[in-house]
């Protein structure tokens, strides 16, 4: 895991999951050079790691990696870090991410957008714009779930010592209906532009009152010109 990835990892614990017994499902979750679960907040009871292999920090290994073994409403928070780019119908396993989450659940997703390098792993298939969480919300509904994105944004590239990774994070609710639970997101907490670009907050504030219409810090010049 790059430095960024782990630090927003770190930053999402501490913004939603610091409050309640909770239980997380990580989708992915060999420990390679670092893992999230080293950010776990105290109160997070239960934490089960998911991968189609054995390894440091799984726990169950998947024989369909695109179905869990658990059942409807398992778990409070799903999470998952440089993993999608790397499944090949990533939509399937977010929508089983969903599927497993209580109707207050959140799942956190953390994937490469532009700037990353080919790696396979043991494929390489995508990376992620600014529009993939809608697209996802579209597609959670298009399945019978009200599914609502909380926050997404795109992390600085020249943040971390990564070859300038630039990560694409996103945040659901299982269903909308209990978006109230949660009234702080991590973006509130970053600079615009400094920190990240093409960022989107719901609900909206006085500080971010854009939609889908325009992103927070649209493509930042002084970032896209130093970015090599």
């Amino acid at each position: 895991m790059h430095q960024t990835a782990y630090n927003t990892s770190k930053l999402f614990f501490e913004t939603y999951c610091s409050q309640g017994e909770l239980n997380v499902v990580e989708i992915g979750s060999q420990n390679v050079n670092g893992t999230m679960r080293d950010n776990v907040t105290p109160n997070i009871k239960e934490y089960i790691g998911l991968d189609f292999a054995h390894g440091s920090g799984v726990d169950v290994v998947l024989q369909d990696p695109y179905k869990y073994p658990f059942q409807d409403e398992f778990c409070d928070v799903v999470v998952t870090s440089s993993c999608f780019e790397h499944s090949e119908m990533f939509w399937l396993s977010f929508l089983e991410g969903i599927r497993i989450l209580k109707p207050h659940g959140l799942f956190y997703c953390n994937v490469p957008s532009s700037w990353m390098f080919y790696h396979r792993y043991p494929v390489d298939c995508w990376r992620f714009f600014p529009d993939a969480a809608k697209g996802l919300e579209s597609w959670a509904k298009y399945n019978n779930y009200n599914s609502m994105v909380l926050e997404s944004f795109v992390t600085n590239p020249k943040l971390g010592k990564d070859l300038f990774v630039a990560d694409y994070i996103f945040v659901f609710i299982k269903d909308a209906n209990w978006q109230s639970n949660y009234l702080n997101r991590m973006i509130d907490q970053l600079i615009p532009e400094k920190e990240f670009m093409n960022g989107f907050r719901f609900p909206k504030t006085e500080k971010y009152p854009n939609g889908w219409d325009k992103p927070i810090a649209q493509n930042p010049q002084d970032i896209l010109e130093n970015v090599g």
